[in-house]
């Protein structure tokens, strides 16, 4: 076993240690907002308990849960007033009794951008009939592979290929690839989970199409943008959860996850120049494992008053779910920021299955 975890650590040591100063906070940040309405309903917390389709994103090792042969997933939600809309689609099947595949796709844009560039006519005139519109989008593509190993008493480990495509209109995009790794043990009634996303780091290239923007940022003082290489740093979650049984037909589910980042200081509970860390606690309580109802906390944040002083915030989060026959419902009450400042946002996702039959 340490012949096989030392080069794992080695490479995620390499990648982890490299200078947090040349790579930018938040990279691929699209990836950290979440899929499905369950676990953004209770706060993310899915890396120790996902046991569906949606694994693929959260813990691959995870997608060794799923009970029937095919799963499919979908999710919608807006943010910032509609504003940006992010899309979701999985889908997960089951190999054999001890491997199971994945496919995730996600989108998350911002259409209809204004582009007034040539507001002004030839005459100096301002003519609304020259703006021009862009979108501006985020897209991700994961195939997942998990499987079991009979070592340690029995693991799930599973693992992501990601592909990353970013567009500024036509005026800049990036092409990236990059690998997730997870793993699962049971001790108990309690199940443990780890995930590390960009174990090796993320490499994003992009490229700009200057001879659109060399004028307008020469008039107006701007660095005309050269082709660069972004790279995403390692992030990784640990996880804990248990099911307790509450009388017959009642049953309650906690979970807490850790998640540490490693690109430099960042506004959570616990940081330092090396390591941020921050909690997220879920509970999702359930009737005969069809009616859900589900909390959520997390992203706790300093925030700075005009006096100097300061305060802590946290996201509260909302849920409920149903499930009929092969299909469940998902919603959630949810925010990407604090409660003071952000408004809240509405998700909803289906989720279907079934065996070949």
């Amino acid at each position: 076993m340490k012949k096989l975890w030392f080069p794992f650590l080695l490479i995620f040591g390499l990648a982890s240690t490299s200078d947090a100063q040349h790579s930018p906070k938040y990279s691929n940040e699209f990836l950290s907002i979440g899929v499905g309405a369950r676990a953004l309903s209770m706060s993310n917390t899915q890396v120790s308990n996902v046991n569906d389709v949606t694994a693929g994103y959260w813990n691959p090792a995870g997608l060794l849960g799923i009970s029937n042969t095919y799963e499919f997933s979908l999710m919608h939600a807006e943010y910032f007033a509609g504003i940006a809309k992010y899309d979701y689609a999985g889908f997960a099947t089951k190999i054999d009794s001890s491997s199971s595949l994945g496919v995730s796709v996600i989108r998350f844009a911002i259409d209809d951008i204004p582009d007034t560039r040539f507001l002004y006519d030839a005459n100096g005139a301002i003519n609304y009939d020259n703006i021009r519109f862009f979108t501006a989008a985020d897209y991700a593509f994961l195939i997942s592979y998990a499987r079991k190993l009979n070592v340690l008493g029995g693991i799930d480990i599973g693992g992501n290929f990601k592909v990353v495509h970013r567009v500024a209109g036509s005026f800049a995009n990036a092409w990236g690839f990059g690998l997730d790794v997870g793993a699962k043990k049971t001790i108990g009634k309690w199940q443990l989970g780890l995930m590390v996303r960009d174990v090796t780091g993320t490499f994003n290239a992009w490229t700009h199409n200057t001879e659109l923007v060399a004028d307008v940022y020469t008039q107006t003082g701007n660095v005309i943008p050269d082709n660069s290489v972004e790279i995403t740093l390692p992030k990784a979650i640990v996880g804990v959860s248990r099911y307790f049984v509450i009388k017959q037909k009642f049953g309650l589910l906690a979970s807490f996850d850790f998640i540490s980042s490693f690109d430099g200081e960042r506004n959570v509970l616990w940081k330092s120049k090396l390591i941020s860390t921050e909690p997220s606690v879920g509970l999702e309580m359930d009737y005969k494992k069809t009616f859900y109802l589900r909390f959520g906390a997390g992203n706790v944040q300093e925030v700075q008053r005009f006096d100097k002083s300061t305060y802590k915030t946290f996201q509260p989060n909302f849920g409920i779910g149903v499930v009929i026959k092969q299909l469940s419902i998902d919603y959630a009450l949810t925010d990407i920021g604090d409660q003071t400042s952000s408004p809240y946002s509405h998700v909803f996702s289906l989720k279907a299955h079934f065996d070949k039959k």
